[in-house]
């Protein structure tokens, strides 16, 4: 099974000496993979949780791609509706040969209404432009010897029932945001009826779990996986990998902005988990 780290690209602790930081650390302590999160317009529906300077994940990811060497890069999740596919497909493949094939395309319907709205992108259309635009970006990298750099590996992030069902038709991982384990596993069987209902085999999963490590476990029926204790937070994973997850992405961002300006502290607790990790 694969780990992965969600690094925090916003907010006021984000700068190139951050953010260079974060990915030594995470691929000197042997992670296998590293993603980045995507807004474009940092309207105020945006702010409110991840506010301004925000680096763009794919301009980041290929500056990343030159100061790493081994570990996987991606996006936690690109919003599809936000650009035009064939510049996220030439985009996409040309990170994908300076990489040297380490990238991973988690892409989703996005969620700003705001940002929607400053980018001229009609919000209610935004499942439909991502079903047609990952169809276009597929047929480039596949038919267009300009473009064409081999199937990059795309997931489809989002809790929806919409975006379960996307990742069964389109054959892709799933990849779920921050939950429970008692609604993951409910979830997991709505994958499995979905994936009956149009005889299509269930997609491979690759969450993303919070990482919010404690001293004592943490007893709250709502607790989301990741949460708790280093022991609490490994019999999650585990429990992932056996439900079929080939890689687990942890997210330590907990929700303040000023956690960017000390992230010494996700840096220990992820220390912690590469430590006990089998």
């Amino acid at each position: 099974m694969r780990i992965g780290v969600n690094v925090p690209n916003f907010g006021p602790g984000a700068n190139p000496d951050n953010l260079a930081r974060w990915a030594k650390t995470s691929e000197g302590l042997g992670f296998d993979l590293l993603m980045l999160s995507d807004h474009v317009a940092i309207t105020p529906d945006v702010a409110r949780q991840y506010p301004a300077p925000f680096y763009e994940p794919v301009t980041t990811l290929a500056w990343l791609a030159g100061i790493t060497t081994r570990i996987e890069l991606g996006t936690t999740i690109l919003v599809a509706p936000y650009r035009h596919p064939l510049l996220v497909a030439r985009m996409a493949a040309n990170l994908q040969q300076l990489s040297g094939g380490r990238l991973i395309l988690g892409v989703g319907v996005g969620w700003a209404r705001e940002e929607f709205e400053a980018l001229g992108v009609p919000f209610e259309r935004r499942g439909a432009l991502t079903d047609e635009y990952l169809e276009t970006m597929r047929a480039a990298w596949d038919d267009d010897a300009d473009y064409r750099c081999g199937q990059i590996p795309i997931w489809i992030g989002g809790n929806s029932d919409t975006a379960i069902r996307r990742a069964v038709r389109l054959g892709s991982p799933w990849h779920p945001l921050r939950f429970t384990m008692p609604w993951f596993r409910e979830s997991l069987n709505r994958l499995k009826e979905f994936a009956d209902e149009i005889g299509r085999p269930v997609p491979e999963l690759a969450p993303r779990i919070c990482l919010r490590l404690t001293e004592r476990p943490v007893d709250d029926p709502d607790r989301r996986a990741g949460e708790g204790t280093v022991e609490q937070i490994l019999e999650d994973i585990e429990e992932l990998r056996r439900a079929g997850a080939e890689t687990v992405l942890l997210d330590p961002y907990q929700g303040d902005p000023d956690e960017t300006l000390r992230p010494e502290a996700a840096w220990q607790a992820l220390a912690t988990v590469a430590a006990h990790r089998p």
